[in-house]
């Protein structure tokens, strides 16, 4: 009886860690399209991010922040731990957040060398 009582509340915890994308990120909106200096890359689970820091027209520097999906499904994708570098210049695409941070999803990568890569399913992120 024990282990009942204490599973059930344990049960609860990764259902109240992980989110929705649509609860997120502004998944009906235009998406927003940056290009920017890798500063850092965390492979991580539950989900990856990617630090950017991206200039504007006048020099000035802003600091953006994209979520990836999990480093399991980043392999299927063609993602390594070394397909993003500090240094890399990158272009990317996706969802921006709700609350109009700069933080989005990285759905579409394009790569130093110029390859397209996914930062996300596909066909499951919409």
């Amino acid at each position: 009886m024990l282990i009942i009582i204490w599973g059930v509340p344990a049960s609860e915890l990764p259902a109240m860690a992980h989110h929705s994308f649509a609860a997120v990120f502004d998944m009906q909106g235009a998406p927003v399209k940056v290009t920017g200096t890798v500063t850092r890359f965390d492979f991580v689970n539950p989900h990856g991010f990617v630090y950017l820091d991206v200039k504007d027209d006048t020099g000035n520097v802003t600091k953006w922040k994209f979520e990836v999906t999990n480093p399991n499904a980043l392999l299927r994708l063609g993602w390594t731990k070394e397909t993003l570098k500090a240094g890399d210049v990158v272009t990317v695409e996706g969802p921006r957040a709700k609350d109009g941070t700069n933080f989005g999803m990285g759905r579409t990568w394009t790569l130093p060398d110029g390859r397209q890569v996914f930062g996300n399913n596909p066909d499951a992120v919409r």
